[in-house]
């Protein structure tokens, strides 16, 4: 089932899509994950569960939606002076963002939905703030690695951690995975 992510601003279209993710953003702050039902949240949201069901095809595609909507921020990207220090203040804040039970939870609901489109909605988020970080390297003159070289040695392994560890990472990790990235970029 396709997330509907064009779906026009405004409108009772938007605010049926609204209401929706206010309704499981309410029960997942009151219930555990895995007694929330779609007909619970059609009835706080006031729609019937057909809506949602048309709208995202099951719970877990919902629930990947509303992990999307979290995982855009509330604050612009730290500009530290250097590509290095920019990218190692965003793994950091990914880090510290994801890390946490709610982090974890949304990362494991984006990855649950049955196609591939949420997780590769979460990946574009990671690369266009990285990409802004290069944007910002280039006017600087400043050299940088690949964005998927990044992607690969600093939050690939920083996901799956975060995922599949039973302790998380912690911020020298991350800034070992930073220095390793940079060193390889220096040296070729």
């Amino acid at each position: 089932m396709t997330i509907h992510k064009g779906i026009r601003t405004g409108g009772r279209s938007a605010r049926v899509q609204q209401s929706i993710h206010d309704a499981v953003k309410d029960l997942l702050a009151s219930h555990e994950r895995s007694d929330v039902t779609v007909p619970m949240i059609a009835q706080k949201a006031g729609v019937t569960p057909s809506t949602i069901y048309r709208r995202w095809g099951d719970l877990a595609t919902l629930l990947a939606d509303v992990a999307l909507e979290r995982f855009e921020p509330d604050e612009k990207l730290a500009d530290t002076g250097s590509f290095h220090g920019d990218v190692l203040a965003y793994a950091e804040q990914y880090l510290d963002e994801m890390g946490s039970s709610l982090g974890r939870s949304m990362l494991r609901d984006v990855t649950a939905t049955d196609d591939n489109q949420c997780a590769r909605r979460c990946a574009e988020m990671i690369t266009t703030r990285l990409q802004v970080l290069a944007e910002r390297a280039t006017a600087r003159n400043e050299p940088y690695p690949p964005i998927d070289r990044v992607v690969d040695i600093i939050f690939a392994p920083m996901v799956y951690r975060i995922l599949f560890s039973e302790k998380n990472p912690d911020t020298d990790y991350v800034r070992d995975l930073v220095d390793r990235c940079m060193a390889e970029n220096s040296a070729g």
